[in-house]
């Protein structure tokens, strides 16, 4: 009996790990869910497996899975068969004795190589999943996605693209509200776009504190460690919209900083990327102009919403002492460098901003400098430029 324990234990544990890097059975966060609210919309949400995924690696994995599950269904019909059997033929009501088999060699063996035979034919295919899961030669595109409190960029180096990725306005705006959008904290105000059927490289790394990029559907879970890169790499099957998170506790903020990847035709990206390069090189036309006043606080108070307004409010009022006021700040109101250094470098708990353009940062230095009540003076792009 302690051996075919053993097997349970040891093929339940074997199932968990097949998770590869912490995929969450669905099953598990039914149960999770089920000990704190009992409701039939909550059990709504969710399957009783996990799901097979839209590309070559999260087939593998969940292969893996349904290999382990089985495995584990057969060792529990085995066990709980013979079990049953023996309590019911060999009871003592029937006058049989317990027989006395200890430190039987043919039992020790037996207990001993049936799991070693088990691991080996869940190891093999398991280390060709994990071979190929770590093997990114076959990329034809590269996307570098860096983490940050509480956003994520997205480069592409090869079109020179790159851009911020923030939770949607939508949902900001219904944080306090009783009416919650559709896909409420699972949208964001720039996609992470990528072709079909083109097998992709992912260098991921973090600007701050560990981040971790998740995408179930993908088969991809990789943290975003600050200082080291971490790469992965996905083939997507089918048009799509995917939806993903960080899955590592990386501040306050860490429950609004979604992922949505949004899966299109290769004329359809060939289209947006024609469309990125254009914004981009606007932006960069847009750096050298003199702005006015009323240009710059229009623009700047979009680009404030959306990465300021997390830790010092729509209002301006902050989270004191973490998280100083913009209103009356002392830094809004004072010599425009030290603010211009404070937003590109960072300070304290507030995170480096410098990831923006010079455009962008000018406005929102601006927006701060004049909202509020604050009485500060007007940075231009080119401020930015020679302070950066």
């Amino acid at each position: 009996m302690i051996a075919l324990n053993f097997l349970i234990s040891l093929a339940f544990y074997a199932n968990d790990c097949f998770y590869l890097g912490g995929y969450m059975s669905k099953l598990s966060r039914v149960v999770a869910s089920s000990t704190a609210l009992i409701s039939t919309a909550v059990f709504s949400e969710y399957g009783l497996n996990m799901t097979e995924g839209v590309t070559s690696v999260s087939r593998d994995i969940y292969g893996l899975h349904m290999m382990v599950f089985w495995i584990c269904v057969a060792i529990a019909i085995i066990v709980f068969g013979v079990m049953a059997y023996s309590l019911y033929t060999h009871r003592k009501s029937k006058g049989f004795k317990a027989a006395n088999f200890h430190e039987s060699t043919k039992a020790e063996f037996l207990w001993t190589a049936i799991p070693v035979i088990i691991l080996i034919v869940m190891a093999i295919p398991a280390s060709k999943v994990l071979i190929d899961l770590e093997d990114t030669s076959k990329a034809q595109m590269t996307i570098k996605i860096t983490g940050h409190q509480w956003k994520w960029q997205y480069d592409y180096p090869k079109e020179g693209i790159s851009f911020i990725s923030n939770l949607a306005k939508s949902s900001k705006n219904s944080l306090k509200s009783d009416t919650k959008p559709q896909h409420y904290l699972l949208e964001v105000d720039k996609r992470l776009v990528l072709p079909v059927d083109t097998s992709i490289r992912f260098l991921i790394t973090s600007n701050d504190v560990i981040h971790n990029w998740w995408v179930a559907e993908f088969g991809v879970k990789q943290d975003a460690n600050p200082g080291f890169i971490n790469d992965a790499w996905a083939q997507v099957d089918k048009i799509g919209v995917y939806r993903g998170q960080c899955a590592e506790l990386c501040g306050k903020d860490h429950g609004f900083m979604p992922i949505v990847v949004e899966v299109v035709s290769k004329a359809d990206y060939a289209a947006w990327v024609a469309k990125e390069q254009a914004s981009a090189a606007a932006a960069v036309a847009s750096a050298t102009k003199t702005w006015s006043k009323a240009e710059l606080m229009t623009k700047g108070k979009s680009v404030y919403e959306a990465n300021c307004a997390g830790c010092h409010k729509i209002d301006g009022s902050g989270i004191p002492p973490i998280f100083p006021a913009m209103k009356d700040s002392v830094i809004a109101n004072g010599p425009a460098l030290e603010h211009m250094k404070i937003v590109l470098h960072g300070k304290g708990g507030m995170p480096t901003f410098k990831m923006l353009g010079d455009s962008d940062l000018a406005s929102v230095i601006t927006y701060e400098r004049n909202a509020f009540g604050n009485t500060g003076s007007v940075v231009q792009p080119s401020d930015v430029k020679s302070v950066r």
